[in-house]
């Protein structure tokens, strides 16, 4: 496992160099983006109107950052659980989006896609959100402000603490955590997510 810093946009061969179990800083521009502003962006794409952000390279983090105290930039940035956004992710990695960020397990489409669009899935610690919020620099609404805290938000962030959980080659950091003290068939198992609407 080795400790690896990147900067956005992300290109094929920092994600390639990545693997399970790395420990990764960002460093540069990350989109915020929850449950409702998932079904937004694919209302959009489907409208032929497109993504508000340009996804080629970009980094989705799941989060919904709490208001931010006077002389802070942003309030609490901890992850939501990412299975949540599961009927969406595939079809913004085709879109050319190269990292999503959050917390627990993905369901099999998501890690299929993953390893057919090469892109990651990197977990933040969850109940750090004080702590994720000293990397962020500056942070602004770009889109859907009527979500309030889910609206999607531009974060300038330098080196926000990741770790890899799933990588280009099928890699797998909670299977290979588990699987030295559980039995495969006792794992936690995602439930499936729902069709995208």
């Amino acid at each position: 496992m080795a400790r690896v810093h990147v900067t956005t946009p992300l290109t094929e061969e920092q994600v390639r160099r990545i693997r399970a179990g790395d420990e990764v800083y960002i460093t540069g521009t990350v989109y915020t983006a929850r449950d409702a502003a998932h079904k937004r962006m694919l209302e959009d794409l489907a409208a032929g109107r497109g993504l508000p952000f340009d996804p080629r390279g970009a980094v989705i983090y799941y989060v919904g950052p709490t208001p931010p105290r006077p002389g802070q930039v942003i309030g609490s940035a901890g992850p939501t659980t990412s299975y949540r956004m599961d009927k969406y992710t595939p079809t913004l990695l085709r879109q050319g989006v190269k990292a999503v960020i959050g917390k627990g397990y993905r369901g099999d489409e998501v890690k299929a896609a993953l390893v057919e669009c090469g892109a990651l899935y990197l977990a933040a610690t969850g109940g750090a959100g004080a702590l994720l919020a000293r990397a962020v620099e500056a942070a602004d609404v770009i889109a859907y402000p009527d979500l309030g805290p889910e609206a999607i938000r531009k974060l300038t962030v330098r080196d926000l603490p990741t770790i890899c959980i799933h990588d280009v080659y099928g890699g797998d950091q909670y299977y290979a955590g588990q699987s030295q003290w559980v039995k495969p068939d006792a794992m936690f198992k995602p439930r499936p997510p729902q069709a995208a609407e």
